[in-house]
């Protein structure tokens, strides 16, 4: 690993926690208007002092985003299908120059293992290690899953040890039960998703049982853009993943900007 990748990672992995916060915004390229995110520039700028990177594709990143914003930035290259269609039939929707230009600190893409168009997405993965080692940019394996498949310690190990050995610099999954066994068996550093939206204390618990069982920390969207209280849920979850803070003393810190309904 150059340099350069490392530097990028050490951006988004804070070195002296080993853990990130990273708010997922990227919804769009598949869902269209997500809610919560319709204003993407109003959804997401008071949210960025707190995250460690913003997940998101170029199209909101130019749009949407102020040059100004000092979170590292993870691009969405990966694409071209929609909730209509068949998610697992991707392919590479942005250059790495392009994630160049626009000095992206990674890129991501989603692998679809054991859906039909596994082998593709697959490929795709090693084609954008191939360019993030040569221009050093880390690349992101998101293991996407699709309607049939279980969310289980069998089938998520099994997905983020390929992406891993095919050469991501780390991996996003979801959080299940015997999930240090996921960990354990990945050699990269491994970050969960937030998933659909769930009441803010069980988000809380979710980040909390994830980092206690070795996540690398939280990529987290709809739990943070969907609260009734946006700003004060990324910290919470900020201090939950990186102060180590206890679900109770987050969970205060959430309610604390919450307006009360008369």
């Amino acid at each position: 690993m150059s340099w350069g990748l490392k530097n990028r990672l050490a951006r988004i992995i804070r070195p002296e926690t080993g853990r990130a916060v990273m708010l997922a915004v990227d919804h769009g390229y598949f869902l269209g208007p997500t809610s919560g995110l319709e204003d993407a520039r109003t959804a997401i700028e008071p949210l960025t002092p707190y995250a460690d990177a913003l997940m998101l594709t170029r199209g909101v990143l130019r749009s949407s985003v102020g040059t100004g914003v000092g979170a590292p930035i993870v691009l969405r290259v990966s694409g071209g299908t929609s909730i209509l269609s068949e998610l697992s039939n991707e392919g590479i929707t942005a250059s790495m120059e392009d994630a160049i230009r626009l000095n992206v600190s990674a890129v991501a893409l989603s692998i679809f293992v054991g859906a039909e168009h596994e082998r593709q997405t697959l490929l795709s993965l090693t084609q954008l290690v191939d360019e993030g080692e040569r221009y050093g940019i880390p690349v992101l394996a998101v293991t996407a899953v699709g309607r049939d498949m279980v969310r289980d310690a069998r089938y998520l190990s099994l997905a983020c040890r390929i992406a891993a050995e095919l050469g991501a610099s780390f991996v996003k999954t979801y959080y299940c039960d015997d999930f240090e066994r996921v960990v354990e068996t990945c050699p990269v550093p491994v970050v969960i998703a937030g998933g659909k939206k769930l009441p803010e204390r069980e988000a809380l618990e979710l980040a909390h049982d994830a980092v206690v069982h070795g996540a690398a920390g939280v990529d987290m969207g709809r739990n943070i853009f969907q609260s009734d209280n946006p700003v004060g849920m990324i910290r919470a979850v900020r201090a939950v993943v990186q102060d180590n803070a206890s679900v109770d003393d987050a969970f205060a810190l959430y309610q604390e900007g919450v307006t009360v309904q008369a």
